[in-house]
């Protein structure tokens, strides 16, 4: 199952953040990136499995690694990115990339929302950045 593999890439971090990196080895992982940039695309696909299998699995996998973004990204100013996600006591790099707030914090936000009809899979389509297009339906559009 990949998005338990997702997971699996925050829950065996010490911080409960996943590397940007690791490789899958017979014997193990291995972590080749240690660092954490605040990345949406697990999130991403939390919500998009929450929604379409009601299967509350995903959120309790969204909620921990929430938390994990909340105990060690958390700055007095924002979020940061993490230098070490195999260390409880990495330093931040004093950097959030924009994705951060207009992705993962809106997919976090969705996973949790228990209005379905908030951004609907049923009549939207989120692009790469997570902004809403509508499924235009009856569209006779020149082809």
């Amino acid at each position: 199952d990949i998005m338990r593999t997702c997971y699996f890439l925050y829950e065996s971090q010490p911080t409960g953040l996943s590397p940007e990196q690791a490789i899958f080895r017979f014997d193990g992982l291995s972590v080749s990136q240690t660092e954490n940039n605040l990345r949406p695309e697990t999130i991403e696909s939390l919500f998009v499995l929450y929604r379409v299998t009601g299967n509350p699995i995903y959120r309790e996998w969204g909620w921990n690694i929430f938390q994990a973004f909340e105990r060690v990204s958390r700055t007095c100013f924002g979020y940061s990115a993490v230098q070490d996600v195999t260390d409880v006591h990495t330093a931040l790099t004093d950097k959030m990339e924009s994705f951060y707030l207009a992705e993962t914090l809106k997919y976090f936000y969705l996973l949790f929302e228990d209005d379905k009809s908030v951004y609907s899979l049923d009549n939207i389509v989120l692009n790469t950045e997570a902004h809403p297009l509508p499924i235009m339906r009856d569209y006779k559009g020149y082809y």
